[in-house]
């Protein structure tokens, strides 16, 4: 049996990647700290406890599993944690990647699939924004994630380490069968923050910034449902394993709505008032961010399931509804 490494898989969107591994049949292995992961998140999987920025708890990993790819999801990822501790996010993404990195050449093993991100881009100049763009991060943890391809693209071209970047744009809803979903401490995400305020978790709701250049003065994101990045990823490790060359793939929905957009869908969704306040900007947020996925379509053959907004916070909404809070 094929088996699949998955760092951070007890995270938010690799624990999503578990159940459609097995499915595809492969014997699955999660490492991670649970710093920020959930062991609930990871029932009915092997799960290894330890940080990839031991060489040794790796290398031990490696040694007592056959490891056939390494799905890679283990990071810090708050942007604005980034700005106020930038070091926290060279330790975790770049060390302790080059780590992981080393680790997997040095017990034979190159197919590797990277959670990667589209704050690699910045601000865009174009919208869609496509993988030809240019990558000139505006915080340090777009910055770490770009460093952490370039090093695994250098180590591609002289040690034919196989990987593939998926550049995801935001990430949001939860399962199907609403046992797994978004979880967070502290939350930053928009789309669970204003559905704890539409629960009454919460007491408001801040808007960061409403003097932005876009249609109702609130940034413009790109919302992509969390099954459909699990389902990317399976078809980003067929295309590896079989013959693909190393890549980078934009995966969103190409579709831009604003944060007041969101709260407006959220209070549809749930028939309930989210109550908001002003706050000033948050340094490192581009006003738009819409991705082009043409590029994972023709040659992944992916197809997002849940296309809209409103199918997105609705999965959502019925985790938070019934998990009010989370794993907890």
């Amino acid at each position: 049996m094929k088996t699949a490494l998955v760092t951070g898989g007890a995270g938010y969107i690799g624990s999503h990647c578990l159940k459609p591994l097995k499915a595809e049949g492969w014997d699955v292995v999660v490492v991670d700290n649970l710093s920020t992961g959930h062991k609930k998140a990871v029932t009915g999987f092997k799960l290894e406890t330890g940080d990839i920025g031991d060489p040794d708890f790796l290398d031990k990993i490696f040694s007592s599993h056959t490891i056939d790819a390494v799905l890679h999801f283990a990071a810090s990822a708050y942007v604005g944690e980034s700005v106020q501790n930038p070091a926290k996010y060279y330790r975790n993404n770049v060390v302790n990647g080059l780590n992981l990195l080393t680790s997997m050449l040095r017990n034979g093993v190159k197919d590797l699939i990277f959670s990667s991100t589209c704050a690699t881009y910045g601000n865009p100049t174009e919208i869609p924004i496509t993988e030809k763009h240019s990558q000139t991060p505006v915080n340090p943890y777009g910055y770490t994630k770009m460093v952490f391809e370039r090093m695994a693209t250098d180590l591609a071209r002289s040690s034919g380490l196989r990987p593939v970047f998926l550049r995801y744009f935001n990430a949001a809803g939860a399962s199907d069968d609403g046992l797994i979903g978004e979880d967070h401490d502290p939350e930053t995400h928009l789309i669970p923050l204003a559905i704890a305020t539409a629960l009454g978790l919460r007491g408001e709701l801040t808007i960061f910034g409403d003097d932005y250049p876009t249609n109702d003065g609130t940034c413009v994101r790109d919302y992509i449902h969390i099954s459909d990045l699990a389902d990317a990823h399976m078809r980003a490790l067929e295309y590896l394993r079989g013959g693909g060359e190393p890549t980078a793939f934009n995966l969103g929905n190409g579709e831009g709505y604003s944060v007041r957009q969101v709260i407006e869908t959220v209070e549809k969704v749930s028939g309930k008032p989210v109550k908001v306040k002003m706050g000033a900007r948050r340094e490192g947020d581009p006003p738009t961010l819409i991705g082009s996925a043409e590029k994972a379509r023709k040659v992944l053959g992916w197809q997002p399931k849940f296309p809209d907004l409103e199918s997105i916070v609705k999965t959502a909404y019925k985790w938070h509804e019934t998990n009010p809070n989370g794993y907890s």
